[in-house]
């Protein structure tokens, strides 16, 4: 029996494109293709809780097998797309097997950026996009007493306050000025960098590294800094980046730039097929229409309502009248200390904050003239959650009452 929703993917937009498909009451048949062979897992505990031990496979897994089959959702793993054919509305997998569409969802993700260094190759340098790269950090951990970290992003820093909370030594290198400069302020990156150097990981910015070293057995050994110095490594850690998967989009002659182009629905340069999560390079009202990539778990989880939505309308007849327009927002763990996201702050002129960041507590107002644009928050949960309340009905703060702890934020909602 054809499948009229085929989905290339078995992450995060996966699985809950999935439920909001049947939450729509979409009764059609629904296949999902994960290259993976386990079942779709959460990824964001993978570079904390999961590498040292204190979270496992089980309670990784995003939903048990039964909610597939009670679903009627067919969740094909070891399944790889190998070519779409938007003409003849079908997929054509690495087995050979063609499997026909009337919808199609392209929710591949995002691969890790290489890194062009001599001695890459090595035993022992590793990334981390999924679980298979997680079990090989954490079964090199044993006995492993220095690893080197090239990138200061999120996962970067993850991973190093992780590994540093067990006792191992952490070396930090990024050729960028500021720690995660691209994503937040500069006083948010001042304030993770001293406390991250303050704990006892060695953090060295404006610098890359110009060589992994190997031993005789083909184990990596250490990395070379620019300077000539060689450092000692039992592992190095590569976290630069990712950049979306698009080869399949691209083939199919798709729009693709910096990810599958798609429009407010999610939807591609063809109207049967649509795009979400990572990989999907869309209109963002809260970037004044400009388009944006952006990788996160809301992200992939709203684009799927939103696709699921637009699917239920075109089979009642109807247009689409549900565009993306959720909030953006963002986390990260890093050791005990919480950096929440919410909003883009791309065109903030001016920056205000709130709090102390001597007291280990404090967000960043980012603001365009007047207009809140986004705000940064360092362990003040509250702070974060009124901000993406605020961002949401459009209401702006005055920055003196940005700046002013004791004005309730909550009253202007």
């Amino acid at each position: 029996m054809a499948a009229p929703v085929v989905i290339v993917g078995g992450g995060q937009a996966a699985v809950q494109l999935c439920l909001a498909l049947r939450k729509e009451k979409y009764a059609g048949d629904v296949v999902v293709c994960s290259e993976e062979s386990e079942l779709p897992y959460h990824r964001p505990p993978l570079s904390k809780a999961y590498i040292t031990g204190k979270t496992d496979d089980e309670k990784l897994l995003m939903r048990p097998e039964s909610f597939y089959q009670s679903r009627n959702i067919d969740l094909r793993l070891n399944c790889m797309v190998s070519a779409i054919d938007p003409a003849a509305k079908s997929v054509t997998t690495a087995q050979g097997e063609n499997l026909p569409y009337q919808y199609l969802v392209l929710t591949m993700g995002a691969r890790a950026r290489h890194l062009p260094v001599k001695g890459r190759d090595a035993v022992g340098v590793v990334e981390l996009r999924d679980i298979k790269d997680a079990r090989q950090i954490k079964d090199r951990l044993s006995g492993c007493k220095n690893v080197v970290i090239i990138g200061a992003g999120f996962i970067g820093l993850e991973v190093a306050a992780a590994l540093n909370v067990q006792g191992v030594g952490v070396t930090v290198f990024d050729t960028a000025e500021r720690v995660m400069g691209r994503a937040v302020a500069p006083e948010i990156s001042r304030w993770f960098e001293a406390t991250h150097r303050a704990a006892g990981i060695d953090i060295h910015l404006g610098e890359g590294i110009t060589e992994i070293t190997a031993a005789d057995d083909g184990n990596v050994s250490g990395v070379v800094r620019s300077n000539g110095e060689r450092i000692n490594a039992e592992m190095v850690l590569i976290g630069i980046g990712v950049e979306p998967h698009t080869d399949l989009a691209s083939a199919a002659g798709l729009d693709c730039e910096n990810g599958i182009v798609v429009d407010q629905y999610c939807q591609t340069s063809d109207p049967s097929v649509f795009a979400a999560g990572d990989c999907a390079n869309h209109p963002n009202v809260f970037a004044d229409g400009r388009r944006v990539r952006l990788e996160s778990v809301q992200n992939a989880t709203d684009q799927a309502r939103t696709i699921a939505s637009a699917i239920a309308a075109t089979e009642n007849n109807t247009p689409p009248d549900k565009p993306y327009a959720a909030v953006p927002w963002f986390w990260s763990d890093q050791a005990e200390h919480s950096l929440q996201m919410a909003g883009l702050s791309f065109d903030a002129d001016t920056h205000i904050t709130r709090g102390l960041p001597a007291d280990g507590s404090f967000s960043v107002f980012h603001f365009r003239g007047n207009d809140l644009l986004a705000v940064d928050s360092v362990n003040a949960s509250r702070d974060h959650m009124l901000a993406r309340k605020l961002l949401g009905a459009r209401i702006s703060p005055t920055r003196l009452q940005a700046e002013d702890v004791d004005f309730d934020l909550k009253t202007l909602l």
